[in-house]
Order: structure tokens, then sequence, then C-alpha cells
């Protein structure tokens, strides 16, 4: 073999001189993807930051909002601010944190919340209270907007339990009413105001209370005050009237009183609303709505048949709510019960020159089932459907609009009414949810608050279980004894079994 013969791998460069290229390509490429992974998380934190969803879990959806709440915040033209000032051992300060929350991420920005313990926050409770001229002396929640401002006691959002110990139990929470009525408060700067007729009877003194202490329900929800007036003792409508609840009259109005509702329902912006008593005597009362184009019938909307155990007449409208009607649309899917009696309403042609020059527009609001019938011999044992007798659809309720325009920009300006052709609609007894959305849809709708039409918000009540001292055992043996006993004896069979294999 020659000299200069070397060894086969004798020119191969050193392993060193390869491993240093390929370790730093490992190391870039380690570097990239660390850079590229925070980058992702980053990113995606980011995004769900700004862009995340909530889901309220709670089996009675306790912590969503209503629709009509929705709604108003969505229509939101100023800015609010909220300040929650509670301290932190009140047993409701977690609700109220809660809801205000939803407040803020509903209010499309346009609704800060901040919370303030005055107890740790001294300096910020001082500051805002130097701000607002306010006490604070007490747990409350403070809107403001603008120069308007509105406190609302820890009280006020809730219902406690009646007695006279000084620690009673809170049984209702009812922060959604108190909070969106301060909010209209603020945002519109006045309260509105609707009066109550009185003088005319009522089919008894409890329906009359009952209907008046539901209108100031309603009115605390939103932001209106219900005062009484009684047209013989005046001689015109206030000024400041919003609007007229005439609810379940007995007795007529004076052609004088009628002159004055007349000169009322002419104004701008009136708004009247009417529930008849098919058995009172109001004709001039009814002959003012027949001239605004709805006319009552005066006869009975019953459903009435023959039965194995003799006749069977029903006066209780089971009754729906038209699609058509922007303030009646949320409630298209549910249906009502008219307690009492009803009579139905005829809505006469808007094309009648009588109307057509008032510029008058008639939309029928509530329709009774098809099983029903407006009955005039509604008295005998058996009625039937005869010529003298109206056939379906059967109207319970019209709402009556004067003065509209094409410009949708001035019809704020108009007058509207809502007729109701059964006078329980408010009453304690028979009063359903879907008879207060139905109301307070109707009065916003007077006050041009479409905004506030929808679902109401539901209070969340606390309930109290009464054990008997037996149930208290049983529940004892049960839970202590009884199920770890179970467990107890599953676990050693299983252990035998293994053991015995």
């Amino acid at each position: 073999m020659p000299d200069s013969a070397q060894p086969p791998n004798a020119a191969q460069p050193p392993a060193k001189a390869l491993d240093m290229p390929r370790r730093y390509g490992i190391g870039v490429n380690v570097a990239v993807q660390i850079i590229l992974a925070l980058a992702l998380f980053a990113g995606v934190n980011r995004l769900s930051w700004r862009h995340y969803w909530r889901w309220d879990l709670s089996p009675s959806q306790d912590y969503t909002l209503s629709p009509a709440t929705l709604n108003y915040l969505g229509s939101l033209s100023r800015d609010v601010q909220i300040f929650i000032v509670f301290g932190r051992d009140s047993k409701v300060y977690g609700e109220v944190q809660s809801l205000l929350e939803e407040y803020r991420l509903h209010g499309r920005q346009r609704v800060k919340v901040r919370s303030i313990d005055p107890v740790r926050d001294i300096e910020r409770a001082e500051q805002l209270k130097a701000d607002t001229g306010l006490s604070l002396a007490q747990n409350g929640v403070l809107l403001r907007c603008g120069v308007n401002k509105r406190f609302i006691t820890e009280e006020e959002l809730v219902v406690r339990e009646s007695g006279t110990s000084t620690n009673r139990q809170i049984i209702e929470f009812r922060g959604e009413d108190a909070i969106s009525s301060a909010l209209i408060s603020v945002v519109e700067g006045r309260v509105r105001r609707f009066y109550y007729l009185v003088g005319k009877g009522s089919r008894s003194d409890a329906a009359l209370s009952d209907a008046y202490t539901a209108a100031i329900d309603l009115g605390k929800q939103q932001n209106f005050e219900v005062a009484q007036v009684n047209l013989s003792e005046i001689n015109r409508m206030p000024d400041d009237a919003d609007g007229l609840l005439i609810l379940g009259p007995r007795y007529d109005l004076s052609e004088r009183e009628i002159t004055m509702l007349d000169d009322y329902w002419k104004r701008k912006r009136a708004g009247i609303f009417v529930m008849l008593d098919p058995g009172g005597e109001t004709r001039r009362l009814n002959a003012f709505l027949t001239a605004n184009g709805v006319r009552p019938r005066g006869d009975r909307v019953i459903f009435a048949e023959s039965t194995s155990t003799g006749a069977r007449k029903e006066f209780t409208v089971l009754a729906e709510f038209m699609k058509e009607v922007p303030f009646t649309r949320h409630l298209a899917s549910s249906a009502i019960t008219l307690a009492g009696q009803s009579e139905s309403l005829e809505l006469r042609d808007e094309q009648d020159p009588s109307l057509k020059e008032q510029s008058i527009t008639l939309q029928p609001l509530m329709r009774a089932s098809p099983r029903y019938w407006g009955e005039r011999q509604y008295l005998e044992e058996l009625p039937i459907v005869d010529e003298e007798d109206t056939i379906p659809p059967i109207y319970v309720a019209a709402s009556i609009e004067r003065g509209i325009v094409s410009d949708e920009s001035l019809r704020a300006d108009s007058s509207r009414m809502v007729v109701v052709s059964n006078s329980t609609l408010l009453d304690k007894q028979t009063m359903l949810a879907v008879n207060r959305d139905f109301v307070s849809a109707g009065l916003n709708w007077l006050m041009n608050r479409e905004s506030r039409i929808g679902i109401g918000s539901k209070p969340k009540r606390s309930y109290r279980i009464q054990l008997t001292k037996r149930q208290h055992e049983l529940i004892f043996w049960i839970t202590s004894i009884t199920l770890p006993g179970i467990v107890l004896g599953l676990g050693f069979m299983v252990w035998a079994s293994r053991r015995s294999a």
C-alpha cells in the first residue's frame, strides 16, 4: 500500500463542526415557537377580554335583565354614572353588584359603574358627598346623569317580612325595578304623572283599591307618579297630566266632565287608559269612545254549551294578543284570562270622514278565542248565537291614536288611548304577570316610551320551609344514617369481592 493512502473516513470534518449549525437552527426554531405561542396567548386573551359571552345558568334566570330593561339600555342617548355605596357586610351587596354589572355590560358603554365602601374608602366617599351634596348616611345606589341624580336606599331595593322586629328577614329583592325607574328619572330629568279618576264608583271598594295600588306599583317601576283626581272638583285637566286612568267606573260622567275629557284628548301628547265595566251605566263615556272609533256594544262575551249536567255559561274570557301591534308583539306568545264580564268592541272604519278628519288610527289589541261570541241575551239559561249577536272575531281591547302625521319625528305629539272592555284586569285576586305586562306596555306607549316596552322584571323572592319535628328526624336519618350506610355497604361489598378473587 502506498504511503499517501489515507483511511476512508479521514476526509470527514470533525463532528463538532457539524453540530454547531444544527443546534443553532434548533434554537431559532424553539425561539420562534415560543414567540408565536406568546403572541397566540396574548391575542386570545385580548380577544376574550373584548369579545365574550355570559350565560345565566340559574334555574329562574335570576341574573338576567328583563327585556324591558334591555330595550331601554339599548336606546340610551346619555351617559350615566352609577355608584354602589355599600358596606361589604351588607346581605344584598353581592346581588346589587351582580345586577349593576349587567347594566354596565348592556349599556353600550354609556353606563359606568363604580363601587365605594364608605367604611374602607373614606376619601372617595367624602369626595362623592362633596360632588353630589348627599349625606350618603346609609347603604344605597347613586345614579347620576348630567345634573340629575337619584339615590336609592337599600330598603328601597328589598322587601322585608312584616312585623316589628329589628332583624326582619329579606323576602324579596326588587333591585331591577328600583334601579330601572331611577335610571329613567335621571335620564328624562322629570317624573311623569298619571291622574287616577275617582268619584265614579266601582264594582267594590276592594276592586277600586286594588286598581289604585297596582297603578302605584307600576309607577314605581316605570318612573311615574299616580295622583287622584275628581273631575267634578276641577275646571280642566291639570297641565302636568301625562295620562288619565279611568279604571272600571260604575257611574257616568256628566256633560261638563265629558267636555273636559274631550278638551284634554285634543291636546298634544294626551294619554288615556280606559277599563270599562260592562255592568256600569256609562252612556256618555261610551259615546265619547264611539266618536273616536271604538264602540262598546253592551253585550257580553261568553261561551255557552249544553252538557250532561245541564247548561254551562262561561263569562271568563281567554284572549290572545295581536301580533301586528308593536307594543303587544312581545306578548304574542302569551294568553290572558279576563275574569268577570267583558263586552265586545266594534272598531269603526278608519275611512269614516269624522275619523279621517282627526287622523285617527285604530288597532285591535286583544282578541277572544274563536269559541266566544258577543251575546245580547246573556241572562238566558242557555244562550245561542242569533242575528243580533256578534260573531268572531271578538275584540276586547283596542288602541286609538289621534293626530298621526307622516313625519316620524312628530309622532310623539299624537294623543293616544287604550280601551279594555273588562274592569278586572288589575284585581289582586285574579291579576297575573301578563296582566301587569300588558298594562305596563300600554302606559309606556301612552307616554311615547316605546323603548321601555317589553316583558317586565320578575322580583327574586326568598321562601321559608316550615318543617315539623317528625320531618326533621326523617331528614336526619336519611342524610346522616341511611345514605352513608348505603355507601359504606357498597364499599364493603367491593372490598370483599376483590379479596375473594
